[in-house]
């Protein structure tokens, strides 16, 4: 598509440059439902670290689609139920130990490429950050779909790349 075409087809004004391409016209002109479906997709996110860290597992759970998976270095989880022991057992495995007064999951850098209206794909980092400083941190790789006009995760993989010597943890 010529850049006048481009520019016609969005309504981009002549003066305007930014239309050399297909891929620079969709990174600058957004639709609604592409700015709705990346902040769902970003407080999606930031209620899986909260309702994790806080302990809510209820209301973690509500965050998966039924059918999802996730998949840790040693294992993969398949539906809630399985996925709801990953974080039982985190607490289980923490009993006996030195139970941390606090643990925070901070998310960077957060990639959402949108499919569709109702599927997306991401990737952030990720640093935990509990009673002895930096415990560990890695990275996820996500996959998003849309379940009654909700945002939810269908896959979720947790790579961790670092941990500390003392991690309480222990990945």
């Amino acid at each position: 598509m010529s850049t006048a075409e481009c520019r016609e087809r969005h309504g981009v004004p002549t003066e305007y440059d930014a239309c050399v391409n297909e891929r620079v016209v969709r990174r600058t002109f957004m639709e609604l439902w592409e700015v709705v479906a990346r902040e769902s997709i970003r407080d999606l996110v930031t209620r899986y670290n909260s309702n994790g860290d806080a302990g809510r597992f209820e209301q973690l759970m509500e965050l998966f689609a039924p059918d999802a998976v996730m998949e840790l270095t040693d294992a993969i989880h398949s539906g809630k139920d399985e996925i709801f022991s990953i974080f039982t057992g985190t607490k289980d495995r923490i009993r006996g130990r030195e139970v941390p007064s606090y643990v925070r999951h901070f998310g960077a850098t957060h990639q959402i490429d949108l499919v569709d209206q109702s599927n997306a794909s991401g990737r952030l980092y990720f640093a935990v950050i509990s009673s002895i400083g930096l415990d560990h941190w890695g990275r996820y790789i996500d996959t998003y779909r849309t379940i009654d006009g909700e945002w939810k995760f269908a896959h979720r993989r947790v790579i961790v790349d670092g941990q500390a010597p003392t991690s309480i943890f222990q990945l």
